[in-house]
């Protein structure tokens, strides 16, 4: 028995890059749905919204107390930065919900 008797394989086309009928591009695709990522739901990560920095000795730090009003690097209006683990992902905007803050996400971040 050779192993042409117990299966035959798909031609793969020429070597021109095209792929034979019943390729993996033909197979058929349904649309994603969050159903789909159900796997991820539970797996934890750190969300920070960064209203700006500032820079100073430690010994002015230690002074700061409730009331102190801290300069940062940030004009008003200018947009904020969204890390996910660390990572930028987004840049937005501070809105207030009922008596809440929030964020508006107006830009989304590509990686590198």
């Amino acid at each position: 028995m050779t192993m042409s008797d117990d299966f035959s394989l798909p031609q793969l086309g020429d070597g021109d890059g095209d792929f034979a009928p019943g390729s993996i591009r033909d197979a058929p695709t349904s649309p994603k749905t969050a159903a789909d990522l159900e796997q991820v739901f539970d797996v934890p990560v750190m969300v920070s919204a960064v209203l700006g920095a500032a820079r100073m000795p430690i010994g002015d730090l230690l002074r700061l107390g409730p009331g102190t009003v801290l300069e940062l690097d940030r004009k008003v209006g200018e947009a904020i930065d969204v890390y996910v683990n660390n990572r930028l992902v987004a840049r937005g905007e501070v809105v207030l919900v009922e008596d809440r803050l929030g964020v508006t996400m107006t830009e989304i971040v590509k990686g590198e």
